[in-house]
């Protein structure tokens, strides 16, 4: 038996392009690497921000992101993807700067999942902040035609101070919560043709469950796509 050798790390399905950031990453974030039965490469873009990269849309981020990217091909990852929805703007480009399968935003299942819906039905979108959420956001991956309904964590003042802004470290998961669910529980009652849900926000991963439970919906989510590509770049199931 002979292994092929020309990569620095072996075993590695996913790589994460991190933005830099130091508030919490509960059980089910991108950043929480036991969140995955699988072992995930980090590299961290310094000084990456979220506001950077959300409010102000810093061009000059893209080529660090590229390097990112090319930087965990070449060490040895099948798949890559990043810890921010927005990173949807850079979806294309960073496609075509290595070759290996690119995900670099959640979004890019709101195709799949409204094909499983009635055409009646539409999907719900929870995003970071959806008054930054742009067209460009939604072609980078190929979303912008999609029967969507959108709405935004960007008026929940603990979700604006510690994670849009960056003003606290700390979380209060219960107040998280509540934030989350008030503004989910909005959307459903003012759109009841929303047939499942699709979380932009990593920082939202943690919930996935007691939304399901609460609303009854399914609910997709950054990290249920990572274990669904990890699964095909490392196939070992028939």
């Amino acid at each position: 038996m002979i292994l092929q050798g020309g990569i620095n790390i072996c075993g590695v399905p996913l790589g994460v392009i991190s933005l830099e950031s130091y508030f919490p990453k509960p059980d089910g974030h991108i950043k929480y690497p036991a969140s995955f039965d699988f072992p995930v490469l980090y590299k961290t873009v310094q000084g990456a921000t979220i506001d950077r990269l959300i409010r102000e849309r810093d061009p000059e981020l893209l080529k660090p992101f590229i390097e990112a990217a090319q930087e965990l091909e070449r060490e040895g990852v099948k798949a890559v993807t990043g810890s921010c929805g927005f990173l949807a703007l850079h979806q294309k480009a960073l496609a075509d700067a290595v070759s290996i399968p690119v995900f670099m935003s959640s979004l890019i299942q709101v195709p799949l999942v409204s094909r499983m819906l009635k055409s009646s039905q539409k999907v719900g979108v929870v995003v970071a902040n959806s008054e930054a959420l742009t067209l460009d956001h939604l072609t980078g991956v190929g979303i912008a035609d999609e029967p969507m309904v959108i709405t935004g964590m960007q008026d929940q003042s603990q979700f604006v101070d510690v994670i849009l802004k960056g003003n606290n470290n700390d979380l209060d998961m219960e107040l998280f919560e509540r934030e989350l669910s008030q503004v989910v529980a909005k959307m459903l009652e003012t759109n009841p043709e929303v047939g499942a849900l699709v979380l932009e926000c990593t920082d939202l991963s943690h919930f996935a469950p007691q939304l399901h439970k609460q609303f009854r919906v399914p609910v997709f989510d950054l990290t249920s796509l990572t274990r669904m590509v990890a699964a095909t770049v490392n196939r070992t199931q028939a």
